[in-house]
């Protein structure tokens, strides 16, 4: 296996260029929750109710109502609202709600399907134009987006800006997590994310909804959230090209003259010969590698194609589990931004429990354990709390802690199996590969309604689905190569070849044992 880590660790695996990335990472996972945030805060309904034939002055209902209140007529032509701390949305701006509220579904599914194919593009980009460029363009495109939906009132404007937006969705921070995961040495993989994402990313996402509240409208929080990424195109003077992109593309001359400038950036004195060297030895070890390599290579050879199916199913495994836990939240428990908050607090004790046990027990150990932690705590909730309405106050305090509980380890399988799809596949089909494994999650996530609608055949149907799928992901995890302290593949054979020795039981607490 080529190891680029080898003479990116004499160039300097953590010095100065490292360090300015992770503040550039953690920089830009504040200004993207603000991004992700977006969808909720648009399509926040507040409180209301018909004003057809109500008196000036009149007390309003005490729960929403889409009907008249005072006439027999069972449509309604003026509605008003008790917005939250001030705060209008744009359902409450455009009164979709109600008979209406379908253009509102409609909006999210163009955003979905925007997902869909911007990721797969985007990806596709990543690995033909290079991280860099596609980072740049991924994160203006969501800038546009965000920012052309404050125009954008009438459906057909309104689904095409949603569609936009939701066309860089994901992209705008992969690239910038896998081209950092490029650079850094394999032992700081785990710290460096738990600080980007388990930090950043929290803190960024509980305030959030705050930033809404304190804004007072959709229109100043759209354009809040958009203007701050006119910065990412200047990352284009600070950071580089991933020099393992580069090599899998056989480009040596700016291989070099990259590696150069790390050695630079980082204050390092490297002779000429080493690179010499290095080039001789990527062009000895890629005599046989493809060129140009496509997603279809993926599917070619047997390990490969096993670890692409694993990967998806386990992501999407996922997926639902979060989905799941989430519809299990009853929002009169807390005021919409108030769950807003709650959800992402549990961002950072599940990265602390990475930090703690990942790099120990190793990736495929924890994403297993983690999947069953994930559906033994949400079913928990019906299995055990079924039925039992003793003390209503306890059930709900039970409920809460144990849908938490079941996001965090939720969370921690996400994080594991994001940080794993990246090392398991090939520097030379990693975009595309990681941006198949979230399509098809996200393809499964529209899925998801149906099964908690199972309800209606037994109640707890869902729970039992979520218990089987979350096993056999468990299982099938326990299939793949460990990773953990390995150098990334750069190659269709670094990959397929990618711990061909191990087995089921292969841990590296197990091997330090030994």
């Amino acid at each position: 296996m080529l190891e680029v880590d080898k003479i990116l660790e004499k160039c300097g695996s953590f010095g100065r260029l490292q360090l300015i990335m992770l503040i550039l990472t953690s920089l830009l996972n504040v200004i993207l929750t603000m991004h992700y945030e977006s969808e909720e805060m648009i399509s926040f309904v507040p409180r209301h109710w018909c004003a057809d034939g109500l008196v000036s002055g009149s007390a309003p209902p005490n729960t929403s109502s889409c009907k008249p209140l005072n006439t027999s007529h069972s449509t309604c032509h003026k509605y008003k609202y008790e917005p939250y701390m001030g705060f209008q949305s744009f359902t409450s701006e455009t009164n979709w709600i109600c008979n209406k509220h379908w253009k509102m579904n409609v909006g999210a599914s163009m955003y979905t399907v925007g997902s869909l194919l911007g990721t797969l593009a985007l990806g596709y980009m990543g690995d033909t134009v290079g991280r860099l460029p596609t980072l740049i363009l991924a994160n203006l495109i969501s800038m546009i987006g965000n920012f052309l939906t404050i125009f954008g009132t009438s459906l057909f404007l309104f689904c095409l800006f949603r569609f936009i937006n939701g066309f860089a969705t994901d992209t705008n921070y992969a690239m910038m997590y896998i081209l950092l995961l490029e650079y850094i040495r394999p032992s700081l993989r785990t710290i460096c994310l738990s600080i980007t994402v388990g930090v950043f990313y929290c803190m960024g996402a509980i305030c959030a909804p705050w930033v809404a509240l304190l804004l007072g409208t959709w229109r100043s929080y759209l354009l809040v959230s958009s203007v701050p990424l006119i910065i990412v195109p200047f990352f284009y003077c600070i950071l580089l090209e991933s020099v393992q992109w580069l090599i899998s593309r056989q480009n040596y001359n700016k291989a070099v003259a990259t590696l150069r400038r790390v050695a630079k950036i980082n204050r390092v004195q490297i002779e000429d010969s080493v690179y010499e060297e290095f080039i001789a030895s990527c062009k000895l070890s890629q005599q046989k590698a493809k060129i140009e390599p496509n997603l279809l290579d993926l599917f070619r050879t047997p390990r490969l194609r096993r670890t692409l199916f694993i990967l998806a199913f386990d992501m999407a495994v996922i997926s639902f589990s979060h989905f799941i836990a989430i519809r299990k939240l009853r929002r009169d428990w807390f005021p919409h931004f108030v769950w807003n908050s709650i959800q992402y607090t549990m961002v950072l004790p599940s990265w602390l429990i990475a930090l703690a046990f990942q790099d120990i027990i190793g990736r495929k150990a924890l994403n297993s354990i983690s999947l069953i932690c994930c559906s033994v705590f949400i079913s928990i909730t019906n299995i055990v709390l079924f039925d039992d309405a003793s003390d209503t106050n306890r059930i709900t305090i039970l409920q809460l802690m144990f849908l938490l509980i079941g996001i965090c380890f939720c969370n921690v399988a996400f994080n594991t199996a994001s940080l794993y799809t990246v090392e398991l596949l090939p520097t030379c089909l990693r975009c595309q590969g990681d941006a198949t494994v979230d399509a098809f999650a996200r393809m499964v996530q529209l899925t998801c309604t149906y099964f908690l609608n199972m309800t209606s055949f037994s109640p707890l149907l869902p729970e039992i689905i979520l218990v089987v799928l979350t096993l056999l992901a468990a299982c099938l995890c326990l299939l793949l190569p460990e990773t953990t302290n390995h150098t990334l593949p750069n190659s269709l054979e670094d990959s397929e070849e990618l711990g061909i020795d191990e087995h089921w039981y292969t841990f590296p607490c197990i091997k330090k044992g030994m």
